[in-house]
């Protein structure tokens, strides 16, 4: 039988769905990420890796597996804590989870939109915090949606469906991707709000810089639901702080599970910690697909969700 690393538990199904098919070694914590040096240690003599996005599979993690390792299969869309050329050298495959996320995430970009523009974040915390109040025509005061112009940068199944979602709030949509649309620069200075759903590549990581967010509206909000490094948070900070934008909205961040402490300090940014995946729907989807992955790389079959050129079964 096969051995397996599995390193966080997953929703139920998934979990029951390895069940009597493989030996599993699951990592429970604490900490709830598993440390580097233990992955290295448990990774050894497994012939398969169940892995989150914050899991770093790289050469060393590799070396410590042994040549014995099958697969990779990550429990997410992106796989970009994954040296992929790496494991295509060994032999290994690599597999993810396209499609199942897409319209959940979706939804939460259209969450952080509206949280940002009406600053929802920001009248929970006023009210939590029982400061004395009376409605007034001049508080918080955010901006309408209805008529004004949605840009989307990346322009693949997640940026459709929220695309999609815009025409019920009658919105003009752009998008700007590597296949066409509108430039970058024209989407920038006409959007009102973005919404990023771009890959994290060395051309992107910090598309969202000082310079962008001067050319930008100052009335514009940036949601990120994509990657973090795809936007500077200290520039982002700055933005904010200066006026130069409205507002933001991130479920991902730069040096994630950390935040920026400029960004914790002010109240036009509304923050949560990776959601866009996180329904139940939606994970027991995840959960499952990345098992069938995993399945089918140990028995020598092609993963639906393979994304590197490791065809055969060795």
């Amino acid at each position: 039988m096969f051995d397996v690393l599995v390193t966080r538990v997953m929703v139920d199904e998934a979990m029951r769905a390895l069940d009597g098919r493989c030996e599993v070694d699951v990592y429970t914590g604490p900490p709830e990420a598993i440390p580097y040096d233990e992955f290295r240690a448990r990774a050894q003599g497994k012939h398969g890796l169940l892995t989150m996005v914050s899991d770093r599979v790289d050469a060393g993690l590799l070396d410590a597996a042994g040549p014995q390792l099958r697969i990779v299969a990550n429990h997410a869309v992106g796989y970009d804590n994954i040296d992929v050329d790496e494991c295509t050298r060994r032999g290994v495959m690599v597999a993810n989870t396209p499609d199942v996320l897409t319209e959940a995430t979706a939804d939460l970009a259209w969450a952080l939109i509206l949280a940002a523009v009406r600053r929802i974040g920001e009248g929970d915390r006023f009210l939590r915090a029982k400061t004395p109040w009376i409605w007034g025509p001049r508080m918080m005061l955010g901006y309408d949606l209805y008529g004004k112009t949605l840009g989307i940068v990346g322009y693949g199944r997640i940026g459709q469906a929220t695309a999609r979602r815009a025409a019920g709030f009658g919105m003009r949509v752009i998008h700007h991707s590597r296949s066409g649309g509108h430039s970058f620069d024209d989407l920038v200075a006409q959007a009102d709000v973005i919404s990023v759903h771009a890959p994290l590549t060395p051309e992107t990581r910090h598309l969202f810089s000082t310079k962008v967010f001067q050319r930008m509206k100052p009335t514009a909000v940036l949601v990120n639901t994509a990657r973090g490094p795809l936007v500077d948070e200290v520039a982002l900070a700055e933005a904010l702080r200066g006026g130069e934008i409205f507002a933001a909205g991130l479920d991902v961040f730069e040096r994630e599970p950390l935040v920026e402490a400029a960004l914790l300090a002010l109240e036009n940014v509304t923050i949560v910690p990776h959601l866009g995946s996180a329904t139940v729907e939606t994970r027991t989807a995840m959960g499952l697909f990345a098992v069938e992955n995993l399945l089918s790389g140990l028995h020598g079959e092609r993963p639906r969700g393979l994304v590197n050129d490791v065809n055969e079964a060795r």
